[in-house]
Parts: C-alpha cells; sequence; structure tokens
C-alpha cells in the first residue's frame, strides 16, 4: 500500500473514532451530525438534496432522518407546493445540538493540530483540498490502469 493511502487511511479512521464518541456524547450516532450541518444552513431539504450536499444515496438519508425523527431530531412533512416531495425540518431539539456538537468538533480540531504551527495548519488545509479535489474528480473519470487496448 502506498504510504499516502496507508497514512491517510489510519489517520481518517482514528479521527473518525474522535468524532464519533463524541457525537455519541450528544446522543448522535454515526454521520448524524453531517445530516443535522446540512440542516442547520438549509432547514427544509429534500432527502435527495442532503444525499447530494454529502456525497452519499438517498436511502442513506431516509435511513438515517428515520433515526433522527424518531429520537425527536427532526420532522418530515410534504412540501407546500408540491406534494410529492418530502422535506426534513429540525426540531427544537435538533436545532439545541447546533451549539455544542459544533463546540465539541471545533474542540478535537483544536487538540489534534495543537502540536502544528499556524503556517502548517494553513498549509495542512490547503494540501487536504487539493488532494480531496483530485479524489473527487478521479470518481468522475473512467479509471486508466496503463495498459493500452490499442495493442
Amino acid at each position: 500500500m502506498s504510504e499516502f493511502l496507508d497514512l491517510h487511511g489510519r489517520t481518517s479512521k482514528v479521527l473518525r473514532a474522535l468524532a464519533d464518541a463524541a457525537m455519541r456524547r450528544h446522543g448522535l450516532h454515526v454521520g448524524q451530525n453531517h445530516l443535522l450541518a446540512v440542516l442547520w444552513e438549509r432547514d427544509g431539504s429534500t432527502p435527495g438534496e442532503v444525499a447530494a450536499a454529502l456525497n452519499v444515496t438517498t436511502p442513506t438519508v431516509v435511513k438515517m432522518a428515520d433515526r433522527m425523527t424518531a429520537a425527536g431530531l427532526l420532522n418530515r412533512r410534504r412540501d407546500d407546493r408540491d406534494n410529492r416531495l418530502v422535506r426534513l425540518w429540525l426540531t427544537d431539539a435538533g436545532r439545541a445540538l447546533r451549539t455544542p456538537v459544533e463546540a465539541e468538533r471545533r474542540l478535537i480540531e483544536e487538540k489534534v493540530t495543537a502540536d502544528l504551527t499556524a503556517a502548517e495548519r494553513r498549509a495542512l488545509m490547503a494540501a487536504l483540498a487539493k488532494v480531496h479535489r483530485a479524489a473527487s474528480d478521479l470518481l468522475n473519470e473512467p479509471i486508466d490502469h496503463g495498459g493500452s487496448a490499442d495493442g
């Protein structure tokens, strides 16, 4: 395995474990904070809109929304203009999680980057943004394995 992919994979796993433990302290399951974050910015989004924002499938959002509705964090309502559409709306409990969840995520970020200088943090964020952009672009194009079909 390449050194970059190995280190990135191990880092992603440990960061996810830290974030998941923090979110569980607020009664959230894996990924639910990301769905909440979309609704904190665009309350009343459809499951398809949330899925597109999170780069997941609509059935994944629907399943997550089922659990979050049962937990009292959001409501589903039919669209006022198009009855075929369902929109996800935050409850007071869902809105109330914004401050503690964002504070918890900020604290994790501060702790894991504490040994970095401000310049190193900026360089890391810039490099990760470039890697993310390149990886996203690769998802949208056929993979070239280096072989030639011509000969």
